[in-house]
């Protein structure tokens, strides 16, 4: 064990945390410094020169991210989003617990295919004028879109980043995604939904106003460009189905995204700024950082060195892998998923080393990290962005109102997650 490479790195990996959750810097600026510095310092202690570090750079998860946030940006520009969002509103015709739901189920559904954030993005301006025209609080469909969106991205590869980086890490296809992890979340979901409506059940029984308003919404006036939705809409499905078919026509997750980006921008024939326009640089720049940081500390020894202190564990597998979601959980909690599931991912694979079985372990890492990142507003950038878009329109959202629903929500999911590892640990090998 190099006793110097592992205090460097992790002094490194400390510092860098530390420096993304002070909020004195940017998080993308303390990734990319932290990346610089554990290169120079990698290089001359030998342990991690700079072209091993760019090897630890998944480029598939960024080709991936890269691509469907080309997709998504353009079908955003659609006005698509709010389409969906008005026609969930239509259908509870006034009744709030049943706006709860449909706004929650349609955010679910989007995300599944998309991704959550840009989901929460795009629904939520229009759910808080919704609920201003029926003039009924806004927190219960604020929160419970996002709750419900953070959940459904859970049950696809594409559906949140979390899945992205552990599902190129661990060589799960869209389909592992749809057999292990959808039926889980369908029924966490549904529970979710449930434990939504006691949770606001005082607030869901407040007669609305201007019914009559909300009925005389067209969903089809929020389309800017139907023909343009129509044909996103069919790239989209080409896709999906590439996607469930990828392993057997031989392109990468990340390669299928970025097919779809070439034939959107070939179809719809946009200007470089708006094809670009709805990628999130920011956070393609922020991973390539983390992977850079952690996989220094990964290089060095640390994390296998904190697999073998649990090695004792290795005899009761089911036990680790149930330790490892909790685990996931409340670092989603503390720094957010995506930094926690870069953690996670080093500390699998070095348990892996140690002869525990990787699948299960897999997928309590991508229940405990995806339902887990529901518990706090710091739990994920969705939740940050549904913080920001209610202080700009008015109606804040206290952090405790946050952890009086986000909590239980997430202790529920992570539950049923723990559950199924349990009693399903076979079904996941």
């Amino acid at each position: 064990m190099d006793w110097i490479a592992l205090v460097i790195s992790s002094a490194i990996f400390v510092a860098t945390y530390a420096l993304m959750f002070s909020a004195r810097v940017h998080r993308t600026v303390a990734a990319l410094a932290g990346a610089v510095a554990m290169m120079v310092a990698g290089t001359w202690a030998g342990f991690f020169p700079v072209e091993r570090a760019l090897e630890h750079v998944d480029t598939d998860t960024v080709w991936l991210l890269f691509g469907m946030m080309v997709i998504v940006g353009l079908l955003r520009r659609t006005g698509f989003f709010q389409y969906v969002a008005v026609g969930a509103a239509k259908l509870a015709r006034g009744r709030p617990w049943v706006l709860l739901l449909s706004v929650g189920l349609a955010g679910a559904v989007l995300s599944m295919l998309l991704d959550n954030l840009t989901t929460v993005i795009t629904m939520a301006p229009v759910t808080l004028s919704i609920a201003e025209v029926l003039g009924v609080p806004a927190l219960p469909f604020l929160l419970g879109s996002v709750l419900a969106a953070n959940t459904g991205g859970v049950a696809t590869l594409v559906g949140d980043p979390p899945n992205v980086l552990i599902g190129s890490a661990a060589g799960f296809g869209f389909n592992d995604f749809l057999v292990r992890s959808a039926p889980v979340v369908f029924g966490v979901l549904l529970l979710t939904l449930c434990l939504l409506l006691i949770r606001f059940r005082r607030e869901l029984t407040v007669e609305a106003d201007n019914v009559e308003a909300l009925a005389a919404m067209e969903p089809r006036a929020a389309l800017t460009d139907g023909r343009s939705t129509g044909k996103l809409a069919a790239v989209l499905g080409l896709v999906v189905l590439l996607f469930v078919t990828h392993q057997y026509v031989g392109l990468s997750p990340g390669l299928v995204a970025l097919l779809g980006a070439a034939i959107a921008g070939l179809v719809l024939r946009p200007t470089a700024q708006d094809l670009l326009e709805g990628v999130e640089w920011e956070m393609l720049v922020f991973l390539g950082g983390l992977f850079v940081v952690v996989g220094g500390v990964e290089a060095s020894g640390a994390f296998a060195l904190l697999a073998q202190g649990v090695a004792a564990l290795a005899a009761h597998p089911v036990l680790v892998a149930v330790a490892l979601l909790w685990l996931g959980c409340v670092l989603s909690w503390s720094i957010s998923a995506i930094p926690a599931t870069m953690v996670m991912i080093a500390i699998v694979r070095s348990l892996g080393a140690l002869g525990v079985p990787m699948g299960p372990l897999w997928w309590a890492l991508v229940w405990g990290v995806g339902f887990g990142a529901n518990g706090t507003p710091l739990g994920t950038a969705s939740n940050m962005a549904v913080l920001s878009i209610a202080e700009r329109d008015g109606k804040p959202i206290a952090a405790r109102d946050w952890l009086w629903a986000g909590m239980p929500v997430a202790t529920l999911g992570c539950g049923v997650g723990s559950v199924v590892v349990w009693l399903g640990w076979s079904w996941l090998l």
